[in-house]
This record gives C-alpha cells, structure tokens and sequence, in this order.
C-alpha cells in the first residue's frame, strides 16, 4: 500500500528501524473481520451452531470472535436479521469493554453512529438503565437507530446534536462515558483505502482541536467519580498520548489501568510527553493495538476517572404513565393490540412523537428539547385509532412473548422470501403472528388464514 511519505517519516522517526519496518509492512496484510454476539437473545454457543462455524474467540472480549470464514456471508444470514449478532471490526470491541458500564446506570456514547460500540454498551446494560447514544450527523444516525433496533435495545435514548447542547441538558448527570471521538483515522488504512485518499499532513492537528472542545463538554457532563473511556482508531501520538497529558493536566482526572490483554501494549509513554513522575507513569495505564502486533487495526483507548464521589441517584424513577393525553390514547389502543397478541407485555411511561408511540426507558419521565430519533422502544404507529405494531417491537420480544408464531428453520427458503418482503402460503390463527427463525423473531405478518401477509419494513429488505 501506498501511504504519505509524511506519515511514514513520522513513525520512522519515532519506532525502531525493526519495528518500522514491521509496522509498514502490515499495511499490505490481511485485515482481520469480527463480529459480537447479542446474548441478550441467544447464547454464545447456541448462535455459533446456528451459524455452523468455529471461530476463533477475540481476546478482549467474551462475546467477540474473528471471521473468517468465506463460504459464509454474514451480513446476509438469516440471524443477522434477527439481531443476534453485530459485525464489527475486532479492535474495535476493546472501548466499551473497558468502559465496563453495569445495568441500572446512565450512560452516554457522545459520538456513537453507526453503533457498534453502542449496541456493544447496551447488551452490557441488560437493557436496564439509560444509555444516552448520541452524533452530530443526521445522516448517521439512521444507520445508528437500525443498529439498535435490530439487536432489542429498549434502553436507548437517540440524540442527534451537538455536544455542547448536551451539555447544557445533562450537567453531571452520567455515571460513564464513551468518547471515541472523531480522528486522522490512521488506524483504518488497512481496512479503508478511502482513509488514505482523505489524509492529510495537517488532519492530525485538526482533529486535536476538536477532540479537546468535545472532551470539555463529556467532563461537564460526567458525574465525580464517574468514568470517561477516551479512543481513537489513530496512531498519532497528539491524538492519544499527548491528549491524555492535556486531559490529565487541565481537569480533575486521573488514569484507570488497562490490563494490555491480548496483544493489546501500554501506551508509549515517551512518545514527546513534558510531564513527568507519576503522571507519565499513569499514562501506562492506556493501551494500543498496533496491526504488527494483534489481531486487529489501530487502536488507542484510555479510561480516565473523574475525582470525587459519585452520586448515587439512579434510584428515582416512575414505572409508568404518559407524557401526554394523545400519548395516554395511543397507549390505550396499543393495549388493546397487546391483549390480543401478545403474552403478559409489561408497560411503562408513553409518549407520542407524530404518529409514532414510545415506551420511554428508565430515568426519562418525558424527552428533553432536543433532536432525537428514538426514545427507548419504538412500539408502532398510531393512527385514526388504531395500532399497527414495529418492527423493532417485534425484535425487542422473545419467541414466548408472542401468541401467534410461525417458525422456519435456517435453511428453510420461505426466512428469505419473508425478509425480502413476498407473501407466504401458510395456514394459521387470523391476527398478527411473529416470523421466527428458529425462535428467534424476525419481524410481524398478518396472518389471513391460508396466506401471511409480510409486515417486514421496506427499509430492511433483503435485495
């Protein structure tokens, strides 16, 4: 691969003649594909028979393993559509694992699309707490809302807006905080070519500039004692090693240690640090993933902690009402629809957006002004009313949740006739029925006695 001469001067400069030539060299090898497990729907091990394959496990993550596997295209697999597993690059999977987020807890992805991390952070979460996932992009975050309604999160909150708007609705509201902020993107050669055409010898100092103004708004936000996980899929030492000097210098943090697990190595201390003693040796306590070295592309990753006392607050919350009187009329009619359709489908507080119904997740009594996409579960529409059920509901329920199901196996043509959208001719019960996969849901039919009608969202079509 061709790279800057100005990047390559840089490493030459600072690496040994060996290593150098070690890290040049791995931007011709393979890159290293992965994917996650969503083990809130199914077992490790139940999703590896599935899909037929043995693969190796990624070290850093319990949950991660590598693919390679040619004859199987995992994008187009039937249990991707059901959600039960996310593809994601491998090093990727090491900032929300060290994030270490626990059900219950308020979370926030300041810069999450398209949400790998996210959905990482959510399954993490059980599904329990609130979990804030947020970018400034519009265009990104209907990648991000997907994401997320294909693995069942119901715990969500998604934001698109500055980070400084957050800041002024959440001051020190968040238990932990992931910041994989953008960057140079030096890490992503190997895998984007488009990475290398979009470098330039000043991107660097760019993003620098913007990594610090987005910091400053994620420690307004984080509670003393809360945890902020900084990253970057860069090399660049001012991103990485030379930000944390500056994090550590200007705020009231200090380093949490990671265990460099894996092939993962200490970050490079020496790399043009000024401070020195106990401050620089606490930069140790980050790591990077260098491609020479592991299984996987660039990757810089610290946690920091913010001094004091965290605040134990996550407790106060109401288990159910309506932001609204329309919302209170929708959730009446999507009763009625849960009564004759679904098993014993606990409630919350509702609240309608347009048409759209909402069952909020914890710690939101009603939605701050801000532009969002999707406050917790997305039950359906609610129009002249009437309910007619989501996608993303059917994906948030288990197999036993359902009163009418019809299930196929994994090799059975009629899961790709469904989830390219064609009727089916299949006898069952009149009413809405779940198309399951095994037992995993897929999506809604209406069945209407020798036929089902596909109820599979346009949007998600198989082509």
């Amino acid at each position: 691969m061709k790279l800057p001469d100005f990047f390559e001067n840089k490493f030459k400069n600072l690496m040994s003649r060996q290593e150098y030539e070690e890290f040049i060299e791995s931007f011709d090898g393979s890159r290293h594909s992965g994917f996650r497990i969503n083990t809130m729907k199914i077992p490790v091990h139940e999703c590896l028979d599935l899909l037929d394959i043995e693969p190796d496990p990624v070290p850093w993550e319990s949950q991660g393993f590598y693919y390679h596997t040619p004859d199987i295209s995992l994008g187009k697999h039937p249990a991707y559509h059901a959600g039960l597993y996310y593809i994601q690059e491998p090093s990727a999977m090491m900032p929300a694992n060290a994030l270490m987020p626990e059900p219950g807890e308020k979370v926030l992805d300041l810069c999450a699309a398209p949400g790998g991390k996210t959905v990482q952070i959510g399954n993490k979460m059980k599904n329990k707490g609130l979990l804030v996932t947020n970018d400034i992009s519009p265009k990104r975050v209907k990648a991000l809302v997907k994401n997320i309604e294909l693995m069942g999160l119901t715990n969500t909150f998604v934001v698109n807006e500055s980070p400084k708007r957050l800041a002024e609705i959440y001051p020190e509201f968040f238990d932990r905080i992931l910041l994989d902020v953008p960057c140079s993107g030096e890490g992503m050669f190997r895998k984007d070519r488009e990475a290398v055409r979009s470098y330039n010898k000043f991107k660097a100092e760019e993003c620098v500039i913007l990594q610090r103004e987005i910091f400053e708004y994620a420690y307004t936000m984080l509670k003393p004692g809360g945890v902020i996980v900084y990253s970057t899929c860069t090399f660049n030492p001012d991103e990485n090693e030379r930000n944390i000097e500056y994090f550590i210098n200007k705020y009231n943090l200090e380093v949490d240690r990671i265990d460099p697990i894996g092939g993962f190595e200490p970050a490079r201390v020496h790399w043009g640090l000024s401070c020195g003693g106990e401050k620089a040796e606490s930069l140790k306590g980050a790591v990077r993933l260098w491609p020479h070295k592991a299984r996987g592309e660039g990757h810089f990753v610290c946690r920091l902690v913010k001094k004091g006392v965290r605040s134990n607050n996550n407790t106060e919350q109401l288990t159910e009402g309506y932001t609204s009187k329309e919302a209170e009329n929708a959730a009446e009619a999507f009763y009625s629809f849960a009564g004759e359709n679904l098993n014993n489908f606990k409630g919350g507080i509702f609240h309608l957006k347009g048409s759209g119904l909402y069952l909020l997740p914890d710690f939101m009594k009603d939605v701050p002004e801000v532009k969002w996409e999707k406050a917790g579960l997305f039950l359906g529409e609610y129009r002249k009313g009437r309910f007619e059920p989501s996608g993303s509901l059917a994906l948030a329920l288990k197999y036993e949740d359902f009163k009418r199901v019809v299930t196929f196996k994994k090799d059975d043509l009629n899961i790709i006739r469904y989830l390219k959208g064609e009727t089916l001719i299949q006898e069952g019960e009149k009413g809405y029925t779940a198309v399951c996969l095994e037992r995993y849901p897929l999506g809604w039919a209406k069945q209407t006695g020798k036929m089902l009608k596909n109820l599979y969202p346009k949007n998600w079509r198989m082509m």
